[in-house]
């Protein structure tokens, strides 16, 4: 199979196929809401946020938000559109040279659109904590939902430039694991399945928090919507 019949195979047009077969959010495109992140032929949509710009404050203030959901989780799917049209360019007119550039670019705004997705239903505008299931796993893997709270902080406050803290289920080893990733797609493990994301790129805080991101992170467990968590972790555990 020679390069461009491989990236013919290989390129994904069909909405749930977009993602890995056994991806939370495959299962979720079929269900519809903020989750489904491509129409019927392939083309990435941004859903609308469940619930109004102020709805987070004073944790995130409604300005933010706004710049955040509108042109910066926007920008990313529109742009996540264009790599695709030019990938697709690229095989239709037998050119390849560019499309390592726009491969590249795929995997940086489409798992920005993922991320950002999954972050609106991560966040509410009450305190809660982890039970069940969560609850037993989060113990059985890191201690307690205090060391938990711990580690993904760290994580999520030191990461290198622009990133998130990603706490995730691993099918593979049947356990959470926690994950920093640089910009949207960088030091991933195959295979997780993200189930909570903690956003550190400097447009996520900026405004109120100026440059200071320990304090947001800190800031953000008083809104962090752990019932969503539980509930992506519920699907996991029926795909695996």
């Amino acid at each position: 199979m020679n390069r461009k019949d491989f990236l013919h195979n290989s390129l994904i047009i069909g909405g749930a196929s977009i993602l890995p077969a056994n991806s939370l959010l495959a299962a979720s495109i079929s269900d519809g809401g903020i989750d489904k992140l491509a129409d019927a032929n392939g083309i990435f949509i941004q859903q609308t946020l469940p619930y109004a710009e102020n709805f987070l404050e004073p944790y995130m203030d409604a300005e933010t938000l706004h710049l955040h959901y509108t042109f910066h989780h926007g920008g990313a799917v529109k742009a996540a559109n264009k790599d695709l049209q030019m990938i697709r360019r690229s095989l239709d007119e037998n050119n390849l040279e560019t499309v390592d550039f726009w491969t590249k670019k795929l995997a940086f705004h489409f798992s920005s659109h993922i991320l950002h997705s999954i972050f609106w239903t991560n966040l509410s505008n009450k305190q809660s904590a982890p039970t069940g299931d969560l609850l037993k796993r989060i113990e059985k893997n890191f201690g307690s939902y205090d060391k938990l709270k711990l580690l993904i902080a760290s994580t999520s406050k030191n990461v290198d430039g622009n990133g998130w803290g990603i706490l995730g289920y691993q099918p593979y080893s049947n356990s959470l694991t926690i994950l920093q990733c640089e910009n949207h797609e960088k030091l991933t493990q195959w295979g997780v399945i993200p189930l909570l994301v903690i956003d550190v790129w400097e447009h996520a805080y900026y405004l109120k928090y100026k440059n200071k991101r320990a304090d947001f992170v800190d800031a953000l467990f008083n809104i962090i919507n752990w019932d969503n968590a539980a509930q992506r972790l519920d699907i996991a555990l029926k795909l695996k």
